[in-house]
């Protein structure tokens, strides 16, 4: 079975499911088993809030971890067996990527195998058998219609904490062009949770500040909704200068927006940002799915 997971610093996301990348381990059975794994005899609760901001994904297992409880999570929705072995495809950034790609590996791929784990109390015995990686802009392999006849396309990768830039060209990634900005979705919602607190005394959470950022239905105060959307707004006017002070020119060039940050960018891009042809791919699971895809590719030829 391969399955394909883009290990989100915001988010977990497989072809099917996503949840936060946050996890939180107790010595004894929580309250409740939704969502918990267990695995060598402590119990972890998955995809609950967001953990502390790590650099290197190896420095701790938690991102191991989360790998367990994704491959449990496309296991059941995709009604397969539980003992089963696995072909793992997962992306790092272009920027990165030939600086993490064997350590990534060598994380994902353990020795000790077959994993045995608990997902929701039901058992699993998972042999890894393999770890393929590739560059994380691989919803392009779901989407070839936005390079055909396009001799150059920028790439605007918006996650959780970086925004990666990267120009194709003739359809083949140049890697002198590749960017990582700090100034991801993280950034935006706890900047804009801090406006909300000090302008109006409310402590609004991350989900609701993402629907709004979204433009979809949310109760909120009138006040604070506004601020959300101002917020919003300067957010992208930063993303756009940021990526014109890197070098690229989005007057000249069509660009793809993707990752987490797409959707809300496409509700605030307005005529006077001047994009030449704006793209947007707003699935989520875009990349994950992209993975599984290029790896078929690969065992059919």
């Amino acid at each position: 079975m391969i399955i394909g997971i883009d290990h989100g610093y915001y988010a977990i996301k497989t072809r099917q499911v996503s949840f936060p990348s946050g996890i939180i381990g107790y010595d004894y059975e929580p309250y409740t088993m939704q969502n918990v794994l267990q695995y060598q005899g402590k119990y972890y609760v998955c995809g609950t809030g967001r953990q502390t901001l790590v650099k290197n994904k190896t420095s701790n297992d938690n991102y191991y971890l989360l790998t367990l409880a994704a491959i449990a999570e496309e296991i059941k929705h995709r009604k397969a067996e539980r003992k089963t072995e696995v072909i793992l495809a997962v992306g790092l950034p272009l920027s990165s990527f030939g600086r993490e790609k064997q350590g990534f590996r060598e994380y994902l791929l353990r020795k000790e195998q077959p994993v045995r784990f608990l997902y929701e109390s039901e058992l699993y015995e998972i042999t890894i058998k393999d770890v393929k990686l590739f560059p994380r802009y691989s919803a392009l392999a779901l989407h070839p219609e936005y390079l055909k006849n396009e001799p150059s396309v920028l790439l605007v990768d918006i996650g959780g904490w970086t925004v990666d830039l990267m120009r194709l060209d003739n359809a083949v990634p140049n890697a002198a062009t590749c960017r990582s900005l700090e100034l991801g979705v993280i950034r935006c919602i706890d900047e804009t949770a801090e406006q909300v607190r000090r302008n109006t005394g409310l402590s609004v959470t991350e989900t609701q500040i993402e629907r709004v950022l979204r433009r979809e239905s949310c109760s909120m105060a009138e006040e604070a909704r506004r601020i959300i959307q101002e917020n919003g707004r300067k957010y992208i006017e930063r993303i756009l200068s940021a990526v014109t002070e890197s070098g690229f020119d989005l007057r000249a060039v069509p660009t793809v927006f993707m990752g987490g940050g797409s959707a809300i960018l496409k509700r605030h891009v307005t005529a006077q940002d001047a994009i030449c042809r704006p793209v947007f791919i707003e699935d989520v699971h875009a990349n994950a799915t992209g993975y599984e895809r290029i790896v078929e590719q690969m065992w059919t030829r």
